[in-house]
């Protein structure tokens, strides 16, 4: 790719953004000279890596590659058998680290059943954790070999400690007795690495010993006494030792890390692209970028592209294609509306798509193979423009002209533009023809009016615009392909407050075609308006009914659910009934046949009480108990012979045959039955005509929303736990309660409720989820956060 392009394109702005994104050195360093490619295998080789890491990132924490530093000339001195430094070696050892939470990585987030195109650089990193642990236990920092490197160094350091405090007990004694009276000061201090007093000159005599340094003034001698030079001597050849036997350690590390240089250096290569890789994934994420569809046959066809270098929250996405209708796209508009942007948009989504990054776009985009993009942007957005710049301009394009082929991708911004507007016209109409028929892909901009008429005319050939409200007078940045652009400049001057004589007067100087092809060009536009107010309505219904269906289809299937099971449990419970019946039959028939002329009645009696007992018993575990009277109850003094009453269980009319006895049981005469009943179940047949007249106006009529539902909603809310624990259940039953929990939470309100799963093996929270996707008054959910309960607890909020 020509370095014009990329710097028009800014594509340096996308390495920088990349660049950050690497965590290590040498990655960065790859990001950094990352320059478009042109094998399409490549490039889908490519983008196929951005998006396994993308999936990893996404499943997971950042992969970290911090460790992995330039460590190839060290390997170069294993080879040749030199030693490395401490500092070298840690290096080392911090690459293995690196390459370890890499393998660690890998097999933390990936799915065992799925092997992608990063499975065989993590399968080949060899972390040598023997070699590593070696090296950390020996060298403690850069300039620190650690006592237990080896047992010859442990004895050295013991000894030179054992000397110097034999050292410091002499001197301590000294400067604290017979020789106090021939110091400077009672301290002992270091000269030439021996350890010395200091000694008032006048008194140089009274210390015998060796003279190793003297004060700026002459005054103090710093003497070694001579009762420790051999101390101090035993001291330095100590310390040489150790200084042998530390580099003795090196030699050994880095003999035992000369067998690994393969490794080593594979370690290095793979853990750069590994970086390098990650990085292309994480600016994914940070763009919210897709994967492109990329062809040979030079199409584009990009589905909300954002242009990667303006603000995500409001650059306004664009559709663009080309090279299946057309080969060329003519792009007009009014300024600051968009079209230079994407101009850029297009040209840096093919360099990003072909250098192995996702671009900020729906899915499905599609983007065509180019062995060179050429591009002449100017920036320059004035109005007063002079030959330099109409030159300067030319020159570029008559190099792109020379140097394009129908493998090129050509970007022109107002092409023709800073010279005389007939002239320029028509050698812009003239510059695109000839680009035309040679098959390029282009796409430019332009204000000329002439270039409008040239898109519509010539085949292959398409105009688009960036809309612009006159309303507002301002740009709304969508580029509308297949509507010419309208300059909108007597609108833009009587909204702004022209008068209309000095407008009329204006349009006086355009010719009749020109005025009614801008005219078109409005009917055009407003016709377009409609159309697609009346499609996002349409989409609108369409969306709401699939939504209303779902609902439905939802309740039918739990109604179904529910159908079920209501039949199943009365089947046993009839089946358990009839059972006891027989049971109670069998031992009655049994009793009376034993009874003879010797049982008295009194005994036959009670038997027959047992029974009935047994029965009403039945008949109590039968009737519904806890419900409650949803009617107005009666008092036995409301009643006389002869009151129209229902009988509300029995949804049957009738007349008081008689009054209430002491447990409230009556004879009701309905039509030819006579039935016996309880006066809690009965209702005044002109009352309940009247509660109905009222339910009615409550309903319809306006009257206060103290409603039942809105009662039972508050009696939920108000005993209704925020949280629900399915810790211990199968999933059939955790499924089962949840779905009643979260309709009763609904129905209280509640805005959002917590569902305590626990970690486990994940499949409660997996059918937890699975579940919730189904739920159709369930806005959104997420596993809590941290203090929230993390995986082990998912949020649900209601709408």
């Amino acid at each position: 790719m020509n370095e014009k392009a990329l710097r028009i394109l800014e594509y340096h702005k996308i390495i920088n953004l990349l660049t950050d994104k690497a965590t290590s050195a040498p990655g960065k360093e790859l990001c950094h000279v990352l320059k478009p490619m042109t094998d399409l295998e490549k490039i889908e080789e490519a983008q196929r890596q951005t998006a396994d890491a993308f999936s990893r990132l996404v499943k997971g924490d950042r992969a970290n590659f911090s460790g992995n530093t330039d460590i190839s000339y060290s390997i170069k001195a294993l080879e040749i058998g030199s030693a490395l430094s401490a500092a070298e070696l840690l290096k080392i050892a911090a690459s293995l680290a690196c390459a370890a939470r890499a393998k660690a990585f890998s097999r933390t987030e990936r799915d065992d059943e799925i092997e992608d195109s990063l499975q065989r650089f993590f399968a080949n990193l060899e972390p040598l954790t023997p070699l590593q642990n070696e090296i950390n236990r020996c060298i403690l920092s850069e300039e620190e070999i650690a006592d237990d490197a080896s047992a010859a160094l442990k004895h050295i350091r013991r000894s030179i400690s054992l000397t110097n405090d034999k050292i410091h007990s002499q001197l301590t004694n000294m400067v604290n007795g017979s020789y106090r009276t021939y110091l400077q000061d009672a301290v002992i201090t270091m000269r030439n690495n021996r350890y010395c007093i200091p000694v008032k000159s006048e008194h140089k005599g009274n210390v015998p010993g060796m003279i190793h340094d003297q004060s700026a003034t002459g005054s103090t001698l710093f003497i070694e006494p001579a009762v420790i030079v051999n101390l101090n001597n035993q001291l330095k050849e100590l310390a040489m030792q150790e200084q042998d036997e530390i580099e003795r350690i090196l030699a050994e590390l880095s003999a035992n890390a000369s067998d690994f240089t393969v490794e080593l250096a594979n370690n290095y290569r793979l853990l750069t692209i590994l970086d390098f890789i990650f990085a292309r994934a994480a600016l994914a994420i940070d763009m919210n970028a897709s994967r492109p569809l990329f062809n040979n046959k030079r199409y584009i066809n990009i589905r909300k592209g954002r242009h990667p270098l303006l603000n995500k929250k409001t650059v306004v996405p664009i559709d663009v294609h080309l090279g299946a209708d057309f080969d060329l796209l003519i792009v007009t508009g009014p300024n600051t509306g968009g079209k230079t942007v994407s101009l850029k948009t297009v040209g840096l989504f093919t360099l990003m798509g072909q250098s192995g990054l996702h671009i900020p776009a729906l899915d499905r985009s599609e983007l065509g193979v180019f062995t060179e993009v050429y591009a002449d942007i100017g920036d320059e957005q004035s109005i007063e423009q002079n030959l330099s710049t109409f030159s300067a301009h030319m020159t570029n394009t008559i190099s792109i002209l020379d140097s394009a082929d129908e493998h090129s991708l050509c970007i022109f911004d107002e092409l023709g533009a800073g010279t005389d507007p007939t002239e320029g016209a028509a050698l812009a109409i003239a510059i695109l023809k000839h680009l035309h028929g040679r098959g390029i892909r282009t796409m430019a901009t332009t204000h000329y009016s002439e270039l409008k008429v040239f898109a519509l005319t010539t085949p292959y050939v398409e105009n688009a615009c960036c809309e612009f409200d006159v309303e507002t007078l301002r740009p709304t940045y969508r580029l509308l392909i297949g509507i010419a652009g309208k300059s909108n400049a007597f609108a833009i001057s009587s909204k702004l407050g022209l008068s209309d004589e000095i407008i009329a007067s204006a349009k006086e100087h355009i010719s009749e075609e020109e005025e009614s092809f801008e005219d078109l060009l409005a009917n055009l536009e407003d016709s377009r308006r409609t159309i697609e107010k009346e499609r996002s309505e349409i989409q609108s219904y369409k969306t709401e009914i699939a939504s209303l269906k779902q609902r439905l289809e939802q309740k039918q299937e739990r109604l179904d659910t529910q159908k079920d099971k209501i039949l199943r449990e009365a089947n046993e419970e009839a089946r358990r009934i009839l059972q006891d019946a027989k049971d109670v039959a069998d031992e009655t028939i049994r009793n009376f046949q034993k009874a003879n002329s010797q049982t008295s009645i009194k005994d036959l009696e009670k038997a027959r009480t047992k029974v009935r007992d047994k029965i009403s018993e039945k008949n109590n575990k039968l009737s519904i108990t806890d419900a409650k009277p949803t009617h107005k109850l009666l008092k036995p003094s409301q009643l006389k012979l002869g009151d129209f009453v229902k009988v509300v269980t029995m949804g049957l009319k009738g007349t008081v045959s008689t009054l209430p006895d002491a447990k409230g049981d009556l004879f009701v005469q309905c039509g030819i039955i006579r039935s016996k009943v309880n006066i809690k179940d009965l209702v005044l047949a002109q009352e309940e005509t009247m509660s109905g007249i009222a339910s009615y106006k409550k309903r319809y009529g306006g009257m206060n929303s103290g409603s039942g539902s809105n009662r039972i909603s508050m009696s939920k809310a108000a005993t209704l736990s925020p949280e629900i624990n399915l810790l211990g259940k199968t999933v059939d039953e955790a499924i089962a309660e949840l779905d009643k929990y979260l309709d009763d939470a609904y129905l209280s309100h509640a805005p959002s409720v917590r569902i305590v799963h626990g970690k486990g093996t994940g499949a409660l929270r997996q059918a937890v989820s699975q579940h919730l996707k189904r739920v159709s008054y369930v806005k959104s959910f997420h596993l809590g956060e941290y203090g929230e309960g993390d995986a082990g607890v998912t949020i649900v909020d209601f709408k």
